[in-house]
């Protein structure tokens, strides 16, 4: 039975600065998540894609803004339980006691859901076809930018992942973006950039086109797509990627007797605790009116969350807020010389 303050389910950046913040005012935590690496979506999804929207960071990957939470919070020596899940959790006097599927127990006052979106997996092509080329050269997400060098690679979708995809790719490699509808559902600056190549032939749009077949004899050779007529197109492709979004599955959590709005939980946005005591939601998992599924918001979520986690965990205690320029005892916490 591991003891602690804390138990956050879910180990992205929303969870990982929940971690620190709990650890800023004091509290032990433990982190559990369903992957086999720290990072969440970041670093299942998008390990090497830009991101902009990071305060005072104009640019960094998924890979790079974890590998910082992960330094922010060295100090408070966490311990990650990957490739886990929390299948079960019991009220126990004024702790919740939690069992994972890979037998752990842990005994707390507080849990915080940072999951994302639940467990997640791509929307995948429909076309059997593509079965046999799975995780080899049909792909649902990047892991690594470098093997699409020199290559013809064949991107299906609208959204901001495509177009950010067929611009960053198109750099070094010759791209086709499919696209189902005639307007793409991305930012309007990436379908600006994404028509100024397309003017410039430095990558081909095909819109009102869908996937028909893949082809290939042991090798992937080329993809067909075929418009709203049954008109078909053969393109040659080494490399055939498709961004669908995800389908969201909540799975154990709909067992815990939390309120659930269309896959989310509503919570109390001074703290972020759901319709259960002790019970926090952050992250694109929880909504309230006005919701941005932002990491910046995430980690406004998380701060809150970890501050109403410290009532449950310390309740003959009161919570004074310090800045951490002045605060001795944080400082103390981090690892820092004051004077």
């Amino acid at each position: 039975m591991i003891k602690t303050d804390a138990l956050i389910i879910g180990a992205g950046p929303t969870g990982l600065f929940c971690a620190h913040q709990l650890g800023i005012i004091g509290l032990k935590c433990e982190i559990v998540d369903n992957l086999d690496k720290i990072g969440g979506q970041c670093i299942e999804l998008y390990p090497d894609k830009p991101i902009y929207d990071i305060p005072a960071i104009p640019e960094c990957t998924g890979e790079e803004l974890t590998n910082n939470l992960i330094e922010q919070i060295k100090p408070f020596n966490i311990n990650f339980h990957l490739s886990d899940r929390v299948q079960e959790i019991k009220k126990e006097k004024e702790n919740w006691r939690v069992k994972t599927l890979n037998g752990k127990e842990f005994l707390t006052p507080n849990i915080v859901i940072a999951g994302g979106v639940g467990s997640f997996e791509p929307r995948k092509f429909p076309t059997k076809s593509a079965d046999k080329f799975d995780g080899k050269t049909v792909l649902y997400s990047i892991k690594d930018k470098t093997i699409f060098k020199d290559k013809s690679v064949v991107i299906f979708g609208g959204g901001d992942s495509a177009l950010d995809w067929a611009l960053e790719l198109s750099k070094s490699s010759k791209v086709t973006l499919i696209h189902r509808r005639d307007e793409f559902r991305g930012a309007q600056s990436s379908v600006d950039k994404i028509k100024e190549l397309q003017k410039n032939n430095k990558l081909e749009i095909f819109t009102k086109y869908s996937i028909k077949d893949v082809k290939g004899n042991g090798k992937l050779e080329s993809v067909e797509i075929k418009d709203d007529d049954g008109n078909s197109k053969l393109i040659s492709a080494d490399y055939v990627l498709g961004f669908f979004g995800l389908i969201m599955q909540l799975g154990p959590i709909l067992d815990w007797g939390l309120n659930i709005d269309k896959k989310t939980i509503p919570v109390n946005t001074e703290t972020f605790e759901t319709n259960k005591q002790g019970i926090f939601a952050i992250g694109d998992i929880c909504t309230y009116p006005g919701k941005l599924k932002l990491i910046l918001s995430g980690f406004h979520e998380g701060a809150l969350a970890a501050r109403g986690c410290f009532k449950y965990a310390r309740p003959d205690e009161k919570l004074r807020f310090e800045f951490t320029t002045t605060s001795k005892a944080v400082q103390n916490r981090l690892g820092l010389k004051n004077d």
